[in-house]
């Protein structure tokens, strides 16, 4: 059974997001390389905290979705690229979940040096 990231796991990621910030530096592209990860860890961070809290497996899930656990697995990854709408309906659809969509402002990546 899958446990749910741990304080110091999500605190190391942010340190991680933080230092790729400082690194990117007036780099627009790189920003928007950076943004696109970002919007990729979180979707994948979701999917997994919201399977862990219902606690399905991975492939009881996937079979509730009408997939194989891999592919679960590979949307749980953070550098998964293909996430499809329909696909997160039907994940939020098998944990009891709908999927909300906002547009928001983009964030302004900080220009500090982390903390090493």
């Amino acid at each position: 059974m899958s446990k749910a990231p741990s304080q110091e796991s999500q605190r190391r990621t942010s340190d991680v997001l933080s230092l790729l910030d400082w690194l990117s530096g007036n780099s627009p592209e790189m920003a928007d390389l950076l943004e696109q990860e970002r919007v990729n860890l979180d979707i994948a961070r979701k999917i997994y905290d919201l399977r862990v809290k219902a606690g399905p497996s991975q492939a009881r899930l996937a079979k509730k979705v009408g997939t194989t656990q891999s592919a679960i697995s590979r949307l749980e990854g953070a550098d998964y690229e293909g996430h499809s709408l329909a696909m997160l309906h039907r994940i939020a659809s098998a944990l009891e979940k709908k999927v909300e969509i906002r547009f928001v402002s983009r964030r302004r990546l900080q220009h500090t040096r982390p903390k090493c």
